[in-house]
């Protein structure tokens, strides 16, 4: 694709060999200069197919004190994955980086401030405290060139969409704009005419989980769902499961059962600091821990490498949501185990999952000596929302907005020092 050597040199000390088709068809694309929409689904490395040509642009000028390229995400989960791969992908390169998110403790805004005006050639931000400092007329943006809006249908789900048209005002008119989402619904289609200039389209497997995903249902109880989580993870040689959760409080429950029995378990949702999040990824990665139960924080953009199973302790509301959950195992051409346990009450939420990935996944009643299963029945009146606890008395984490933005107050100097990083 006439990359720079130092890129790939970069992906070779990475070990990556191969693009992968959203990289094949969006790369060309934007070296081209030109503005992009595209739609893939989650592990098909879509994070590579833009840092990589915008990368390659902005080493063929000379930086300024101006930020050159702006990525903004939705969650500072996903801010810091992105940080840590252009890290990776730019090691051989002069190119300088600041990821600011939120989860401080506000003692690093000099730092943030700094380096805002310095210009570090990259900035990956969430929204809301990317526009505290905007708003503060100090952010230098004249010379930035490059705007890329990733999970850009998660955005929008977390009632973003406002505070994307507010920094784009703060940005060059003259500038490529890429657009990436998991999913193409129109309220996307219509934020991509407000901001793209006569964009090309890049479309692959909306909205299906990988084929190496085996997926299975429990038609189960609410009051047994415990049970049958104790039994389907009782004496196995785990390393690396992920639970979801609809609730906070579900997420908190479901670890206080599992943390009785020999497994090591640990929670992610919203209530915990960022320091504490970011430590139990790295246990996690590290597989210092067996099993994470999460809410939908987890679901979208987390790069987390051969996860065995994912189990879906609840339907999601959202179809799509299904399979930003499932997408967390059988990544980059990887098996893995999907399972979703059904109270009477979702199956109209399964159906509709089904529908949408076109596939009849696999029903199974639970064991005997967990409790009595029920007939599968989506058609039947009556159904409505259901779930473990009684309700939603909690928030998925990263898929609402608390304390006005999700993922968007705070932030956190990487690298160490006042300076942006040179990698």
């Amino acid at each position: 694709m006439g990359l720079d050597e130092r890129l790939l040199e970069g992906l070779e000390s990475m070990g990556f060999i191969e693009a992968t088709p959203v990289q094949q068809q969006s790369m060309p694309i934007i070296l081209k200069g030109k503005d992009l929409i595209a739609c893939a689904q989650t592990g098909t490395g879509k994070t590579a197919a833009f840092l990589l040509p915008t990368l390659h642009a902005l080493m063929q000028e000379a930086g300024g004190e101006s930020i050159r390229a702006l990525v903004v995400v939705p969650t500072r989960e996903l801010a810091l994955q992105i940080d840590q791969a252009l890290e990776g992908l730019s090691y051989f390169t002069d190119i300088s980086s600041y990821a600011l998110y939120g989860g401080g403790d506000g003692s690093n805004f000099d730092q943030q401030k700094k380096a805002l005006t310095m210009g570090a050639d990259v900035i990956i931000a969430t929204p809301g405290k990317l526009i505290s400092h905007l708003n503060m007329g100090y952010v230098n943006t004249k010379g930035l060139t490059h705007l890329i809006l990733d999970e850009a249908d998660r955005m929008l789900d977390m009632g973003f969409f406002e505070d994307i048209m507010r920094i784009v005002s703060f940005l060059p008119e003259k500038r490529q704009t890429l657009m990436f989402s998991a999913t193409m619904p129109p309220k996307i289609r219509q934020l991509a005419s407000k901001l793209l200039v006569e964009p090309e389209e890049v479309s692959l497997a909306i909205s299906k989980p990988a084929a190496g995903v085996m997926q299975v249902a429990y038609l189960v109880h609410d009051k047994d769902k415990p049970a049958l989580i104790k039994k389907l993870l009782d004496k196995k040689e785990l390393n690396g499961v992920i639970i979801f959760s609809r609730t906070k409080r579900n997420v908190k429950e479901i670890a206080k059962i599992l943390q009785k029995t020999t497994l090591d378990v640990e929670e992610m949702h919203s209530d915990l600091s960022q320091d504490e999040r970011e430590e139990v990824m790295r246990r996690f990665k590290n597989r210092n821990v067996q099993v994470l139960v999460a809410t939908d924080i987890l679901s979208r953009g987390i790069d987390i490498k051969e996860l065995q199973l994912v189990v879906n302790f609840d339907v999601p509301d959202e179809a799509e949501d299904y399979v930003h959950r499932v997408g967390r195992t059988a990544r980059a051409d990887k098996s893995g185990i999907a399972i979703t346990f059904i109270s009477p009450d979702d199956q109209r939420k399964f159906a509709n999952i089904e529908r949408l990935i076109e596939t009849n996944v696999q029903k199974q009643p639970v064991p005997a000596d967990v409790g009595e299963s029920f007939e599968y029945n989506p058609n039947a009146k009556g159904r409505g929302r259901g779930g473990y606890g009684k309700g939603r008395g909690g928030s998925s984490g990263g898929g609402g907005r608390q304390g006005g933005r999700s993922g968007g107050h705070g932030g956190k100097r990487k690298g160490g020092g006042a300076k942006p990083r040179r990698n």
